[in-house]
């Protein structure tokens, strides 16, 4: 039995901890029994961006965007895609760098899109530009394995 790990639910933002077993198991949340894991990126403001970040055990992948970004507009379907692939061993959030500039500005994001990895808090790794699904997948994959 692997260690248990702490999710955060993408309804209420409630803190499940299950067995690392669990996590491709369909889990619900304790709190709102909705599913922990909907297989696309999250919309997140800053108060939701602090809690994912800092309370979510698995990795937590994150596209810093603006709606005027013509290459963020075209990456978007692409980054859909990815969250498919990714969950549930990773969460996608996506942070609309326009209304939320404090993350933004915090995170010296200078040019978009950026994805960011983070785990436990941390940012691990940072890739700016836009990419296909595919090599979305695989920079996650490549940076993100515990």
């Amino acid at each position: 039995m692997s260690d248990p790990v702490h999710v955060v639910c993408p309804h209420c933002d409630a803190v499940n901890r299950l067995s690392a077993e669990r996590l491709a198991d369909q889990p619900v949340c304790g709190k709102c029994a909705k599913g922990l894991f909907v297989a696309k990126p999250l919309d997140v403001d800053g108060a939701r961006f602090a809690k994912h970040i800092g309370r979510n055990d698995i990795p937590v992948l994150v596209d810093f965007w603006a709606p005027w970004c013509g290459p963020c507009k075209m990456m978007a379907p692409a980054y859909n895609q990815a969250a498919q692939k990714l969950e549930p061993k990773m969460r996608l959030l996506k942070v609309d760098t326009e209304q939320a500039q404090e993350l933004g500005s915090r995170y010296n994001i200078r040019s978009i899109p950026t994805l960011a990895l983070f785990l436990n808090g941390k940012e691990i790794a940072r890739q700016a530009g836009a990419m296909d699904a595919g090599s979305i997948v695989a920079w996650a994959q490549a940076n993100g394995a515990r």
